[in-house]
């Protein structure tokens, strides 16, 4: 896994709370499909401008790190094994730890057809206006793919 996926899942783990340790972080890390050393985590925690507050490490205060994402036809080859259409659903089925990064650079397209994105460890969700937009977001993805 590159850094800037590995980067993008420790942006996304704060999100969600802070982490009390180096040590919680890499195992948060590790259970999304990351395996990183202390030496490099320390250097991810510097790049990102982390805090380390009482409560863990938190996110800079008023700032946004800014990561910029591989292309998401880069991400879709390199990650995701299946695109399936139900009604005006789309699941994609991502390798494990990868369907975050992937939903973000899909998101970051703002395409028409998706009206919103949930992403888990190795599956992502976009609900789209109706089955006709969900076919044609399907085979725009089945084509990168390709």
């Amino acid at each position: 896994m590159n850094k800037t996926l590995r980067q993008r899942a420790i942006l996304d783990l704060l999100k969600q709370s802070p982490v009390d340790s180096q040590e919680h972080l890499q195992r948060a890390l590790r259970k999304h499909g990351f395996k990183v050393g202390q030496a490099t985590l320390s250097r991810d925690i510097r790049d990102l401008h982390l805090s380390k507050t009482a409560s863990g490490y938190t996110l800079p205060q008023g700032e946004n790190p800014g990561l910029v994402l591989p292309p998401v036809s880069r991400l879709v080859r390199e990650f995701v094994l299946d695109v399936r259409v139900a009604q005006n659903l789309l699941v994609i089925k991502t390798s494990v730890g990868s369907a975050q990064p992937v939903a973000a650079a899909l998101d970051e397209k703002d395409w028409p057809e998706a009206i919103g994105t949930i992403a888990g460890d190795d599956t992502i969700l976009i609900v789209c206006p109706d089955k006709d937009d969900a076919k044609r977001l399907a085979d725009r993805i089945q084509e990168m793919l390709a």
